[in-house]
């Protein structure tokens, strides 16, 4: 696994529980009481389906005189464009926001990050990092920690140089770990995650093991069966590159047997088993595992077209 989609599909893991009644915060409590708590339906895989959702609550929530809950849920109306590509109308839709926000923190925050996520998503990065900041200071200011929390880990995958990235995690991290919001709390494993892949570029494998470890003691925690496969797939994949090549086989083949070895199978886990016996010197044990990972691997467009030689390696090795 990439260690770009890693991440993504942590935070993307992290997010959907992390925003589960973000959106009962709001600053009128009373006209909020009788409105569906909007961040509670949010789909990240699948935007169009989560958009339509919100659009049905537009109308109620005009109705109701909340702004403050209007705007907001317009501000994931966004969110859900952008992860479509459809960015001018994400920014059509805030710039709404942007002047409709006055005196409504909570928006200022949400919009901030939903305007810098649309302009990273659209490769317009530089654009989106002073945003980051912004929504990172009004959140620390008001005791968002949640947003707060989120705000730096964005300035963190948006910023250029291993330091900066490393500050801004490291800065997300401790807020999370001291924070008695629980929303806040529940960043820790994606940024321990992060922090590790962060370690692991650097080849600082035992400070990445720590992290990977620190990870799936949280996942456990959390009893999430799919994010403790990915936490543990972490752990084994640095095993590989410390040379713990047994420790790292025992893992993968535990999370192989999980998934039956048939088509619920992971096929970065059969990638690395192969990986595996290859390095142990056994290519007729690693040739099964990369004709699988191929398989599987090879349906997914985004591997085919920014792994390409990896994909193509993977299918020499394969025999195929």
């Amino acid at each position: 696994m990439t260690i770009k989609q890693l991440k993504l599909s942590v935070i993307l893991l992290i997010a959907i529980g992390i925003m589960v009644g973000c959106g009962k915060k709001v600053e009128n409590n009373t006209a909020m009481s009788n409105l569906i708590p909007f961040d509670t339906l949010w789909e990240y895989q699948k935007p169009a389906e989560t958009r339509a959702k919100f659009e049905a609550l537009l109308q109620e929530a005009e109705d109701s005189g909340n702004k403050d809950y209007h705007l907001q849920l317009l501000t994931q109306i966004a969110r859900t464009l952008g992860l479509e590509s459809k960015f001018d109308s994400a920014h059509t839709i805030l710039d709404q926001v942007q002047k409709e926000m006055t005196g409504h923190d909570v928006v200022k925050v949400r919009y901030l990050l939903e305007r810098g996520r649309a302009f990273r998503s659209a490769g317009e990065v530089e654009e989106s990092v002073p945003l980051f900041v912004e929504a990172y200071e009004l959140a620390r200011n008001k005791k968002e920690d949640n947003f707060a929390v989120d705000a730096a880990h964005m300035v963190a995958i948006a910023v250029e140089g291993y330091d900066k990235r490393m500050e801004w995690s490291l800065k997300a991290l401790n807020l999370a770990e001291k924070s008695s919001v629980p929303k806040a709390q529940k960043w820790k494993g994606s940024l321990y995650n992060n922090i590790g892949w962060d370690y692991h570029d650097q080849k600082k494998y035992d400070e990445a093991l720590d992290m990977f470890q620190k990870a799936l003691v949280f996942r456990e925690e959390q009893k999430s069966a799919r994010e403790i496969q990915i936490a543990k797939w972490c752990v084994a994949r640095c095993f590989r590159s410390m040379d713990r090549i047994d420790e790292a086989l025992a893992i993968q083949k535990a999370l192989y047997e999980e998934g039956q070895g048939g088509i619920n199978s992971d096929g970065y886990v059969c990638e690395e088993l192969g990986e595996l016996y290859l390095i142990k010197g056994q290519p007729e044990n690693s040739q099964p595992y990369f004709k699988q990972a191929y398989e599987i691997l090879s349906k997914d467009s985004w591997m085919m077209k920014n792994e390409a030689e990896r994909m193509e390696r993977i299918k020499k090795l394969s025999g195929m």
